[in-house]
């Protein structure tokens, strides 16, 4: 574990866990959730660049076209039809959260849990909840619920991030493989970070995914990676 600092820079925020930072170790994060909320759905940062920032994470496009997933170094979008397609290194992010994931903890699960209760479960694991964590969940699921919101438009009709997800789609799946990729952060992270738990689902044919809503599940393997914190991407001209 690392100790908690505050780091203040030219062009990135630091919120943290760490006097001893190693490359990697932190999530890196493209803009606010509070920007996110407010409707600035712009791009900022082309996924060339952030393919190179990390290899596991979730987030979201240009125009919020869609659910972002990276994993094992693939990155991908599911859009408001349910389709999962390959990342565009043009394309940009308005907003994401990424690192390079290394399990500092893992934990087989083998008795039935449902998303409340597989969240209870994590929180008992997490050695600190005033701490940052990329989290990723793979097995079989026996119920997943996720969604996806529609591209927006210009000039955007819904120009608060709670009206587009009320257009959202929602996709319901049964007993399917997959991998739920996500992060905690603690409370104090609350509209610069999504405090809490935030996960997207792809399956394992890399076929079906999204946002994830619910699920439940026999029998899954949780890794935990414990991140030095937080870096916010302040100037996104500098990553274009």
């Amino acid at each position: 574990m690392k100790l908690k600092i505050i780091l203040l820079s030219i062009g990135t925020l630091f919120l943290g866990a760490s006097s001893q930072l190693h490359k990697g170790d932190e999530i890196v994060q493209v803009a606010t959730l509070s920007a996110l909320l407010d409707g600035q759905y712009d791009g900022k940062i082309p996924y060339a660049r952030l393919k190179k920032m990390g290899d596991f994470g979730v987030g979201t496009f240009d125009q919020l076209d869609g659910e972002m997933v990276a994993l094992d170094g693939e990155f991908f979008q599911i859009k408001s039809d349910g389709i999962v397609y390959p990342v565009k290194n043009g394309i940009k992010a308005p907003f994401a959260d990424l690192t390079f994931f290394e399990a500092d903890q893992t934990e087989n699960i083998n008795t039935p849990l449902n998303y409340a209760q597989l969240r209870d479960r994590l929180l008992d694991l997490l050695p600190d909840e005033n701490h940052y964590y990329a989290i990723r969940v793979s097995g079989r699921f026996g119920q997943v619920q996720t969604r996806s919101v529609h591209k927006q438009q210009k000039p955007y009709p819904y120009p608060l991030l709670s009206e587009a997800v009320a257009q959202q789609e929602v996709f319901d799946y049964e007993d399917i493989e997959g991998t739920m990729v996500g992060t905690y952060m603690p409370e104090s992270a609350s509209g610069v970070g999504v405090a809490g738990f935030h996960f997207h689902f792809i399956s394992k044919d890399k076929k079906r995914g999204g946002h994830l809503l619910d699920c439940n599940f026999e029998q899954v393997k949780i890794a935990i990676d414990h991140t030095s914190g937080l870096r916010l991407l302040k100037n996104a001209r500098n990553y274009n």
